[in-house]
């Protein structure tokens, strides 16, 4: 897929790259002068640039990493909300609340299911919701409501994807019986269910394991649940069954399937910790569950969902911080909120590569800078063993320990978050443009 002009292609890449090293949505920062800020803004008003096309330029290389690999694919909404910076907005309709100027974004995600690392952009739609009364929810089509992003998410994925074993994950908003009946041959289904559906044996959904044995006794590690929560080992109890759950009694409904069948796991939290909420995920699946391992499985994958709430955080509050940027206008919003995302993907792509990562160095960083990073790593380096770089210096993992030294890691205590690889990819791309101006060589690529 082209942007219609190979300058405006270039001018994408880079300004991808720039919001990834900069840690900024901010158009002045992001072109360093005026022409360059002026240039950002070009792009972002281009009638070659919108949201469809940079995302599915963005996909297709997403697509080519997948090739062969075992593909998590994971779907979440977030809200862009302009609460005390909605002076002169123009074409943005309400916020989750009903009354602030916002939008929302929801993106699918590839993560590998071997390494747990975020591989690229998927798919991604961003709207503003219209201003005025709708028509009930139950007598609307699918199509006619928001609740379609989770269909169309799927298939996406399975088009995206194609070459890839892919299983789509998604929270318990995308309960959506349609979601079941209407899923691509080509991909499997893990969501959270948060119906007590109707089973076609008129039983209830949430009873259906009631009698069911226990699988296993296991553990699951709980991501952090807000700031200064650092998440906790939970020990649950599995359990699993085959359920055949009815088609809703709802007009629109009609042309679809009677009934789906699917398979229920129960992850249910044993003696948690005092003021805790005992975890309890009630997943269904497409996936075939008949023993320990495969109900384990199933858990563990779902648990990988977390991973596009780093996403949001790294684009938002702990990161970019889409929300107070200053651009007025919807569409051009939409582009950079998309650029954005791609920027916020880069930085969780260097906090997975903070403990090893086999993807190479030139991935991020041009061949011609070898040097200069060797020289700069060992500056870094401290005189114990743990203050030494382990990563080949060809890797991506080399090039993120430089990054994370950068920010202020001392190479103890916590492993580094978005936050420090961000202040340090920063400090290292300014550190490179220097070397750059300084070197003899002809145009090194900065990133």
């Amino acid at each position: 897929m082209s942007y219609g002009d190979i300058r405006v292609a270039d001018r994408a890449d880079w300004l991808i790259e720039r919001v990834a090293t900069a840690g900024t949505l901010v158009l002045r920062k992001l072109g360093e002068t005026r022409a360059g800020e002026k240039a950002v803004h070009r792009f972002l008003s281009s009638p070659y640039v919108s949201v469809a096309r940079i995302v599915e330029t963005l996909a297709d290389r997403t697509a080519k990493q997948c090739v062969g690999r075992r593909i998590l694919a994971v779907q979440d909404t977030t809200e862009i909300n302009f609460a005390g910076r909605d002076k002169k907005r123009r074409g943005f309709g309400p916020a989750g609340d009903g009354k602030t100027p916002g939008f929302f974004i929801h993106p699918v995600i590839a993560i590998d299911i071997e390494t747990e690392a975020v591989v690229g952009l998927v798919d991604a739609e961003i709207w503003t919701r219209s201003i005025g009364r709708v028509t009930s929810r139950r007598s609307r089509t699918i199509d006619a409501k928001e609740s379609a992003r989770w269909l169309s998410g799927c298939q996406a994925a399975a088009g995206v994807l194609s070459d890839a074993y892919v299983t789509m994950v998604a929270d318990r908003e995308s309960d959506i019986y349609l979601l079941f009946a209407r899923k691509p041959e080509r991909l499997d289904l893990i969501v959270r269910a948060a119906q007590d559906r109707k089973l076609a044996d008129d039983g209830l959904l949430f009873e259906a394991l009631a009698q069911a044995e226990l699988l296993s006794t296991t553990y699951v590690r709980v991501a952090p649940r807000g700031p200064g929560d650092k998440g906790r080992i939970a020990k649950v109890e599995l359990r699993a069954g085959t359920v055949r759950i009815a088609r809703p009694d709802i007009k629109v409904l009609v042309d679809a399937s009677e009934t789906v069948e699917l398979t229920l796991v129960e992850a249910r939290e044993i003696d948690p910790p005092p003021g805790k909420t005992p975890l309890q995920w009630r997943l269904l699946t497409t996936h075939t569950v008949t023993c320990a391992a495969q109900a384990e499985e199933v858990v563990q994958l779902y648990r990988l969902r977390w991973r596009i709430e780093q996403i949001f955080r790294a684009l938002k509050s702990d990161g970019l911080a889409l929300d107070d940027s200053q651009i007025i206008d919807a569409e051009r919003m939409f582009n950079l909120a998309v650029i954005g995302l791609a920027g916020a993907i880069r930085t969780i792509q260097l906090v997975d590569a903070r403990d090893g990562s086999p993807r190479p160095a030139s991935d991020v960083i041009d061949a011609n800078f070898a040097v200069a990073l060797e020289r700069l790593c060992k500056r870094l380096e401290g005189k114990t063993q743990r203050q030494k770089n382990p990563h080949p210096s060809d890797s991506l993992a080399f090039i993120a320990w430089i990054a994370a030294r950068l920010g202020g890691w001392n190479c103890y205590y916590k492993p580094p978050g978005p936050k420090t690889m961000r202040d340090g990819w920063t400090r290292l791309a300014a550190i490179l443009e220097g070397y750059a101006l300084a070197s003899p060589q002809e145009n090194p690529g900065i990133p």
